[in-house]
């Protein structure tokens, strides 16, 4: 489906199975039971799925707290339509897609109107369904996999996350600015690693650039000699790697075959973006990827809320997502508060349009204050423009190029606008 077509499909579907109780068959391969009725009783409830434990569990702190503190925020100034958000509903996604599919059944028992998350594009799709085909909105900071764009949602699936069509170009420039001939590219194979792989690969043969090995690897794998030793054997320049906490295999064997960041060009994206990542690749010496480099949707770009997160909560380490996660929230709220309803299936058709040609505004109190003054607004999120486009993801982004200086320490090195388009 065309994303122009995707956000005026009239919401039937929803209906019908929020009016029966025969399960729905999910992309999880289970069948779910059909959601409970909500009520529309003027109070805003949000549940999230996001990843406690698991291969993503360094991120789920960020994202965890400023989803509440997201809240806290619109509580403090005087909550959606009146009432404050009550306490989010949580549960945990756990980078298992079973588990991922029975936490949202759970979060939407409690009767929630949105769900935020997942963080990964593969524990979305496995509940994608279930949600969507409920009349639940979802919205994800985090989800950068190009499937989503066109994606059969009925219109209820949103991200504040920048599609990686936009990182990847990003990415490609920095290894052609290193001037680097020859790259080997290695991913995860989900939807994740392979649409940042092609998005990238596309950019560097589009500038020139000789990609000598694309492969992707099975996540689950406890054993990645061969994928170290198809990069070997290629003779690269450049390396990337596009992965999770499973990349640190990789990179350890990388280091081991000659390919380290003193050898070759070593790349990463966001999966990989961890102060702790030095150490984790070598224990004791985390200087060994000193003059790494990557890229990854912005996280600290905005001082001003960085500062705001942190005094909030005190023992965050990591800010990955954080600002796209606050988003996420606050743009389902302002939605709600635009259609005068808590109700899902009617706040879900003003969610493009509060991020978007209307008068500015940067904090929900402002936009709220301009809502009830009848104008409409185009909300301008913690993590930069939003500009939602017809599919419901931004338009633009602004993509954070990383490094590990001398001493393997993580570096924000710059901050890069990337459009697409309409």
């Amino acid at each position: 489906m065309k994303a122009p077509i995707r956000r005026s499909v009239i919401f039937a579907s929803a209906a019908v199975l929020l009016a029966t109780a025969v399960g729905t068959t999910t992309s999880a391969g289970s069948v779910a039971p059909a959601a409970p009725t909500r009520a529309e009783d003027g109070v805003l409830k949000l549940g999230y799925v996001l990843p406690e434990t698991g291969q993503l569990a360094h991120l789920g702190p960020p994202m965890i707290q400023s989803t509440k503190f997201a809240i806290k925020t619109i509580n403090d100034a005087g909550g959606v339509l009146g009432k404050p958000i009550p306490a989010v509903v949580t549960s945990d996604e756990a980078g298992q897609e079973a588990v991922a599919a029975q936490s949202a059944d759970r979060v939407m028992a409690a009767g929630v109107d949105a769900i935020i998350g997942a963080a990964a594009s593969g524990m979305s799709l496995a509940f994608i369904d279930r949600v969507t085909g409920a009349g639940v909105v979802q919205c994800s900071g985090s989800n950068t996999a190009p499937t989503f764009t066109d994606y059969e949602d009925g219109g209820f699936y949103f991200r504040t996350a920048p599609s990686d069509a936009l990182q990847g170009p990003i990415l490609a420039k920095v290894i052609q600015e290193d001037n680097k001939d020859r790259v080997a590219m290695v991913a995860r194979a989900d939807d994740y690693g392979r649409g940042l792989l092609d998005s990238t690969r596309k950019a560097l043969e589009d500038g020139g650039t000789n990609v000598a090995v694309a492969e992707t690897y099975d996540p689950r794998a406890t054993n990645f000699d061969q994928v170290v030793q198809k990069i070997k054997n290629a003779n690269p320049d450049a390396v990337v790697v596009i992965a999770f906490e499973e990349g640190t295999q990789i990179l350890q064997g990388l280091v081991e075959a000659g390919l380290g960041p003193k050898q070759v060009g070593l790349y990463g994206t966001d999966g990989l973006r961890s102060e702790e990542l030095g150490s984790l690749v070598a224990p004791g010496k985390p200087a060994t990827i000193a003059g790494m480099k990557g890229t990854a949707p912005a996280s600290t770009s905005n001082p001003q809320f960085v500062k705001a997160l942190k005094a909030f909560a005190p023992d965050l380490k990591v800010l990955q997502f954080a600002p796209q996660k606050f988003d996420c929230v606050t743009t389902v709220a302002l939605a709600a508060e635009k259609a005068k309803s808590d109700d899902p299936e009617k706040f879900v058709k003003e969610m493009v349009g509060v991020t978007k040609d209307g008068e500015k505004c940067n904090t929900f109190a402002a936009c709220k204050k301009l809502l009830a003054d009848g104008k409409d607004i185009d909300y301008d999120g913690v993590s930069g423009p939003l500009d939602f486009t017809e599919a419901g993801e931004p338009g633009e982004a602004t993509i954070e190029v990383y490094g590990y200086d001398a001493k393997g320490q993580l570096q924000t090195v710059r901050t890069e606008v990337s459009k697409g388009q309409e």
